[in-house]
């Protein structure tokens, strides 16, 4: 890739701060198939509790437990950065069957996990059997400790460790456990997972069915989707962004290509990653869909005409989303990784 300037040159050392993974020593927990997980998910559940010993700060945030499907709830986060809100700003789901609970990520703090933890007492004393993760992203991944604690089978997709592995994770940790202390402290650590997919996987737990799609490289090096087949329910974590600007991760071709071959006539309900659940899935779909696919027309345009980044963004009408809830926050950002990745795809 040839950098046009120096601008390019701070810019890209920006992002790399900001954003991107560093590669480090290659996963070390194995590819195991669901259904040979599911052969400890009886231990497991029996060494499970209903409740957690640690302590967490608590966290005086709102959060309820929203329904949509017979078994299937969320807990949506407010929009905005990361450290807004003591950190609620991205949703988590919860599947609660007849033998146990099913979570779709783990929220930005232990503190809130465990708010959440609390709220699910309330519907249920089930056991948590399973945390299954969207992609492992700070706000998505610092509560998982809590469901760790009590037995939960973590499950991620292939790319993780990409990210874990990564000095952009340490110095992610550090950050947080400054601008979120006390809810992220010197006791939060990044919990590995138990289980790697790398495939589509189906399980059962008790009455419920689910099927796990590994999307691949798209919003992070690693990204899955959890559908609830009883329910119709499709959690996506953030490779669907509802109502708000996404953080575009390193390979905006391969995400838009997921949401355009996204199956969505029947599903009844999805939850992103952020933003309130989408009755009407095409919706959900479609801002992210063409806030990516618009990104990456008018930046490949700048780039076969070899313009500057600055001056490429200045030209770029951006009324149709700067509205929108962390457009400030993160579109120049996403601009430019776009403008990088095109530069790339175009060598």
């Amino acid at each position: 890739m040839k950098l046009k300037n120096s601008r390019s040159v701070f810019y890209l050392f920006a992002a790399m701060i900001i954003s991107s993974v560093v590669i480090g020593s290659y996963c070390k927990t194995k590819f195991v198939p669901i259904s040979d997980a599911n052969a400890a998910e009886t231990s497991n559940t029996t060494e499970s509790t209903t409740s957690v010993k640690s302590e967490y700060a608590d966290v005086d945030v709102d959060m309820e437990l929203v329904k949509v499907g017979e078994h299937s709830w969320y807990v949506q986060g407010q929009a905005g950065i990361a450290t807004d809100n003591a950190g609620f700003i991205s949703n988590a789901g919860v599947i609660i069957t007849d033998a146990g609970v099913v979570l779709f990520d783990a929220l930005g703090t232990p503190s809130l996990a465990n708010k959440l933890l609390k709220k699910i007492r309330e519907k249920t004393d089930k056991p948590i059997v399973k945390v299954v993760v969207s992609h492992y992203h700070a706000d998505h991944i610092y509560g998982l400790q809590v469901f760790k604690e009590l037995g939960a089978e973590i499950i991620a997709p292939d790319g993780v460790y990409e990210y874990i592995d990564s000095e952009v994770a340490s110095s992610r940790l550090e950050e947080r456990q400054f601008s979120l202390e006390p809810w992220v402290n010197e006791n939060t650590f990044i919990v590995k997972p138990d289980t790697i997919l790398d495939a589509t996987e189906k399980f059962t737990v008790g009455n419920v069915n689910f099927t796990i799609e590994v999307i691949g490289k798209a919003h992070s090096d690693g990204d899955l989707t959890l559908f609830v087949e009883n329910d119709r329910v499709l959690y996506t974590g953030d490779i669907l962004f509802e109502g708000r600007v996404p953080f575009i991760g390193n390979n905006t071709k391969h995400w838009l290509e997921t949401l355009q071959n996204m199956e969505t006539q029947q599903v009844k309900a999805v939850v992103p990653g952020h933003g309130p659940a989408a009755e009407n899935p095409q919706q959900a779909i479609t801002l992210t869909r063409e806030y990516l696919a618009f990104m990456r027309e008018k930046m490949g345009e700048a780039v076969e005409e070899m313009l500057d980044f600055d001056e490429a963004y200045k030209a770029v009408d951006w009324s149709k989303y700067e509205k929108l809830p962390a457009f400030e926050a993160a579109n120049r950002r996403n601009a430019f990784q776009v403008y990088l990745s095109m530069e790339e795809e175009s060598e």
